[in-house]
């Protein structure tokens, strides 16, 4: 009974902890805006899709491990943007994967775009109790959820300046004991993240730039959380910068512009909380690619 009372309160933490991940936070956001802010979509100015992979925690089993795919657009001759982006999350024997449609309405201001930006789509949970090995009649099979849900978000941006505020879920739609098969009473809900983002790009010289980033998640119940960044850009090809993220990392970042449509990204995390003693770090690499159709259109750097 001592290992199955274990491995239930295993299995507890890893859903409390895998409704506390929803929205899953990257090193690189600055460069995967649309995951978190719906307004975000058509930034780029042109088709651009982004693929993403994080392993957390290196060395700890059961450790998030994070697949995204995002693409977005401006609409040619509209002031309207689109994007659709998929997440995977595997946290222990839970998965969660969401599939969110992007709108975005860009209105022209004297100096930036301003845009307000709405999503839709769902998200699907599922728990695989066989994965545990036990005999445990209460701990087998597997359990399931459907939840859609919607979000909406605020962007300005400038050639050299961005600003933003979103919401990802706002329904929080949940019920009691969802995961039915735990031998326990337990609440499951999607929770509401508030999230703040902006940053800046000042010219060091003429080959040097620097650019400063801020992202803030406000969760009900948890502290403030802030990722400080910065990175100085070489040439236009390469970035390199730090990042420390409360309660959690140190963050070293690589960027490569290998040309005018394809941006290679490396991050990796120095744990700075007590998980330090049991893992090796974390890693996340990103591929984003800018489609040009025409020879003759320029593909102005794009700095977020």
């Amino acid at each position: 009974m001592t290992r199955v009372y274990c491995f239930v309160t295993f299995i507890v933490c890893l859903l409390s902890f895998a409704q506390a991940q929803q929205q899953v936070m990257f090193t690189q956001y600055m460069f995967n805006g649309l995951v978190l802010n719906p307004a975000y979509a058509g930034s780029h100015e042109s088709i651009s899709v982004t693929a993403l992979s994080r392993i957390q925690w290196v060395g700890v089993e059961g450790a998030p491990n994070t697949q995204t795919l995002s693409i977005h657009s401006p609409v040619p001759g509209k002031n309207i943007g689109l994007g659709a982006f998929f997440v995977r999350d595997n946290i222990g024997v839970t998965t969660q994967n969401n599939f969110f449609l992007s709108y975005a309405y860009r209105i022209q201001m004297n100096r930036g775009i301003l845009s307000f930006g709405l999503q839709g789509g769902f998200s699907d949970t599922q728990v695989s109790y066989d994965e545990l090995g036990l005999s445990d009649a209460n701990l087998t099979g597997t359990e399931g959820s459907f939840k859609p849900n919607f979000g909406a978000g605020l962007y300005y941006r400038t050639d050299r300046f961005y600003a933003g505020a979103s919401v990802p879920y706002i329904l929080r739609n949940g019920s009691e004991n969802e995961a039915n098969s735990l031998p326990t009473d337990i609440e499951t809900e999607q929770i509401q993240h508030y999230y703040f983002t902006s940053g800046a790009v000042f010219d060091l010289s003429p080959l040097v730039k620097l650019k400063p980033s801020i992202l803030v998640k406000a969760v009900s119940g948890a502290p403030l959380e802030f990722d400080f960044n910065a990175n100085i850009l070489l040439d236009e090809k390469l970035w390199f910068g730090v990042s420390y993220r409360s309660f959690d990392s140190i963050d070293l970042l690589l960027e490569l512009q290998l040309n005018e449509q394809f941006r290679l990204g490396y991050a990796y995390d120095i744990t700075t909380s007590n998980l330090r003693k049991v893992n090796s770090g974390s890693h996340e690499i990103m591929l984003n690619y800018r489609f040009v159709f025409s020879k003759s259109k320029i593909v102005t750097p794009r700095y977020f």
